[in-house]
């Protein structure tokens, strides 16, 4: 796949079948679009091409109200990618496109770029300066310039709609099963081994890599997880996962993520780490005695290789 921007496109070669949106998460309601819209492309000769952001719009015009994001733009490209999209041109979100307006998003980026010949968009789609542009603008726009326009439904499920705000509800709520659903994958993390306390390893017996995340991720509610780790050479451990503030040993911390990977012993510090979240095994406690702690820890090491092994 390859990746653009408006920037340094030259224009595309042939038409596209088009999509736009952020596409947070590339979860079963997206795949559902990029499903149809391949097909499409492949039945016409067209480019299979999504249109999508660097980052999310209210990071820029209303940061306190930005939604945190379920993928980094690396692992969202990597998604697009596997669901045979054929080009992507992410757009800089900038302090000039956030004022320019849906016509102009159209004529430059859309005709004159990208050669659009067909676009398919959930039927909720909103875009350009004060989200003036709709379906039934694209629709207008396609009549005077010669493309189609689907506004194609939302997918939903017996719970309501698929959506990236559903999805960040969840796992906020420590459901990474019921994430994981809606995505159709495990819902991921990805983030640099740290050096935290360095109390895991000699005084519980328990070596864990603390996991930093880029800023506006999400990430589980405090709990004791079960995770799959893939480390940076391809290959993968079983893991233990902590999310919380270690209540036992502070009374207000900041909250950390701490995988124990099983059967596993090496450095890890400065390393890219995934933790893919299979299930959550309880909630996060404070407890009396370190020995308490430990012969819990014993316990969650245990259930999680159940919980993986069934995986």
């Amino acid at each position: 796949m390859q990746v653009i921007t408006p920037q340094l496109a030259t224009p595309l070669l042939r038409g596209s079948a088009l999509t736009i949106g952020a596409y947070d998460g590339v979860h079963l309601g997206h795949q559902h679009v990029l499903a149809a819209l391949r097909h499409i492309a492949v039945e016409q000769d067209l480019e299979f091409v999504v249109v999508t952001f660097d980052r999310h719009p209210l990071s820029l015009l209303r940061p306190n109200d930005a939604p945190l994001q379920l993928t980094d733009l690396p692992t969202k490209l990597e998604l697009l990618a596997a669901c045979g999209v054929q080009t992507t041109c992410v757009v800089p979100f900038t302090p000039e496109r956030a004022v320019e307006s849906a016509e102009q998003f159209i004529d430059e980026l859309l005709i004159r770029q990208l050669r659009v010949s067909t676009i398919m968009v959930g039927e909720n789609f909103r875009f350009g300066h004060d989200r003036r542009g709709d379906v039934a603008m694209l629709a207008a726009a396609g009549q005077d310039h010669g493309f189609t326009v689907t506004g194609i439904p939302l997918r939903d499920d017996d719970d309501g709609v698929i959506s990236s705000t559903r999805i960040r509800g969840l796992v906020a709520h420590g459901d990474v099963e019921g994430a994981s659903r809606l995505l159709g994958r495990p819902f991921s993390v990805v983030g640099t081994v740290v050096h935290g306390d360095g109390r895991g390893g000699p005084e519980l017996g328990f070596p864990t890599a603390n996991l930093h995340l880029e800023q506006g991720l999400a990430q589980p509610g405090d709990g004791i997880y079960a995770a799959w780790a893939y480390l940076a050479d391809g290959s993968s451990a079983m893991a233990a996962v902590s999310i919380g503030r270690r209540p036992t040993f502070y009374e207000d911390a900041a909250p950390l993520i701490e995988a124990h990977l099983l059967d596993f012993a090496g450095d890890l510090y400065g390393l890219e780490l995934k933790l893919s979240f299979v299930a959550r095994l309880r909630g996060e406690e404070r407890y009396d005695t370190i020995d308490a702690l430990i012969e819990q820890i014993a316990r969650d090491v245990h259930n999680t290789r159940i919980a993986l092994e069934k995986s």
